[in-house]
């Protein structure tokens, strides 16, 4: 969500700055479509890194002594799912 959150503020700010030529006398429209599409970029960045987090597998290792004294490594990897509370 926050990806399409970014391309929106962005689309809007280009919008503002380059497509409109209105003068208002209380705010400047091009600052406040530069600071818009500044934040466009920054949300749609920090979707990204959420996203790669977000896709990172667990790893575990356990290690078992069995009866006759030998050691058995078992190893399972597995990828948050829709379950684990991330959605």
């Amino acid at each position: 969500m926050s990806i399409g959150t970014g391309i929106v503020l962005f689309v809007i700010g280009a919008i503002l700055t380059f497509a409109l030529n209105v003068d208002v006398a209380w705010a400047d429209l091009d600052l406040i479509g530069y600071i818009l599409m500044g934040a466009g970029v920054v949300v749609f960045l920090v979707g990204i890194v959420m996203m790669a987090r977000r896709r990172r597998t667990d790893v575990v290792t356990r290690t078992d002594a069995a009866p006759d004294g030998s050691y058995e490594t078992r190893r399972s990897t597995r990828a948050p799912g829709p379950d684990d509370g991330m959605v």
